[in-house]
């Protein structure tokens, strides 16, 4: 029975090059000059800490245009509320979202019974979603369903026939 697993799953590698990438510009453009602005990288997190919200702003379009270039989907993204930091600068944590939460998983899997295709099972397995079917064409549907609905960024691998 085909079958394949929905992931979510973010290289590191490609966020550490993007983020590496945004310092860059940040350090070469105009409006940046005499700035306090910085982008950081941590495990999970990236902090942005900016002048104003305006260099924020830019700061996370310049992030987000980065991120996209890289092959790392911008959905995978979690941009926290902005707070104040010392002085008049604003900083800002941007969580980066790895695996299926437990509650992703069972939103996917009613997602996937409410739209009616037929003999199509789904089974969370830790931070993945396993799904099964008779045919290929109807996993392919699957997929098309996951694609416009689900607002993580996802992953299709494993696929067997």
């Amino acid at each position: 029975m085909p079958s394949f697993d929905v992931v979510s799953r973010v290289d590191m590698q490609e966020v550490d090059n993007a983020v590496n990438q945004t310092k860059k510009e940040i350090n070469g453009r105009y409006d940046f000059r005499n700035s306090k602005s910085k982008v950081e990288l941590e495990k999970e997190a990236i902090t942005i800490t900016a002048d104003d919200d305006m260099k924020l702003k830019a700061i996370q379009e310049i992030l987000s245009q980065k991120i996209a270039k890289r092959g790392v989907g911008v959905r995978a993204l979690d941009f926290k509320e902005a707070e104040k930091a010392t002085g008049m600068m604003l900083k800002q944590k941007v969580m980066i979202k790895q695996g299926i939460s437990q509650d992703d998983g069972k939103a996917i899997v009613k997602l996937i019974k409410e739209a009616g295709l037929k003999k199509i099972q789904a089974q969370i397995q830790q931070d993945q979603v396993r799904i099964t079917g008779p045919k290929k064409d109807d996993l392919q549907e699957v997929i098309k369903l996951l694609r416009e609905k689900v607002k993580l960024e996802l992953q299709f691998v494993n696929m067997k026939d």
